[in-house]
């Protein structure tokens, strides 16, 4: 059974961090603290200077990583493969934009297979421009994650998850970039019942999630919850990996 399976056998508790956020030593020992706290799927996003999905959060921990930090992709690997050095059962996803990978995209799937990563997601690729990289990670064996969102219709969702048998499926439950949001959408359920009629693969709910009863009332209709921009806000208020532990820990109720 692959790691990513092995996370959503028992609900996917999936978490996002920037990487290089507080350079290479304090990024690992912080995604190392999700994992203290329960998460089984960690998403390692590495730095963009225009992330045009992700709201203000996000961003800023983005250009930290980049300007006080100097993260590259390779830096990126570099992190996921202490990780991996520290952690062999849980599941990693590299979070991308295109432009930071695309020079050498069959390079960059092989390093990151090579880092330790199970999956890679590319935000910003339409599925009509995915051939190339779908192609790479059939030939080096990583998953390629796709996003679908509220406004995708059930043509377009057949059509993006035709042929695709392992990974997950992220669905962005709420329109517009990241962000925490006070509450989820009334037509989740409704939502992912749809996905459901064309793809077997696990959804993961993303987008917007700030607590712990958003977290399990989500895990209450879908195979995992995704936080990010909530957990991200802590690194940047400096919280210990102790203490983000513990806020991990309340956040998916993990005794």
């Amino acid at each position: 059974m692959s790691r990513i399976n092995m996370a959503f056998a028992n609900k996917a508790k999936v978490a996002y961090l920037t990487a290089g956020d507080g350079g290479i030593a304090k990024s690992v020992e912080n995604f190392v603290a999700l994992v203290k706290g329960g998460v089984n799927l960690l998403e390692v996003g590495i730095p963009y200077s225009d992330p045009v999905a992700d709201g203000p959060v996000i961003q800023a921990a983005m250009e930290r990583a980049l300007k006080e930090h100097n993260t590259t992709v390779d830096t990126s690997l570099e992190i996921v493969s202490k990780i991996r050095s520290q952690d062999n059962q849980v599941a990693i996803i590299l979070f991308t934009y295109y432009n930071p990978i695309q020079t050498n995209l069959a390079e960059f799937i092989r390093k990151a297979k090579d880092a330790g990563a199970d999956g890679v997601l590319v935000v910003d690729l339409p599925y009509e421009e995915a051939g190339e990289l779908r192609h790479w990670c059939k030939v080096y064996g990583i998953s390629p994650i796709t996003v679908v969102a509220p406004s995708t219709t059930q043509k377009r969702i057949k059509t993006i998850l035709a042929g695709l048998d392992n990974g997950f499926v992220y669905y962005a439950c709420q329109k517009g970039t990241t962000g925490t949001r006070d509450g989820l959408p009334e037509d989740l359920a409704t939502h992912l019942d749809s996905i459901r009629e064309v793809t077997k693969l696990p959804i993961a709910v993303g987008f917007g999630v700030s607590n712990s009863q958003m977290v399990s009332d989500i895990l209450k209709v879908a195979d995992g919850c995704v936080v990010g921009s909530y957990l991200v806000k802590q690194i940047a208020n400096n919280v210990t990996p102790a203490e983000l532990t513990k806020i991990t820990q309340g956040l998916y109720n993990v005794a």
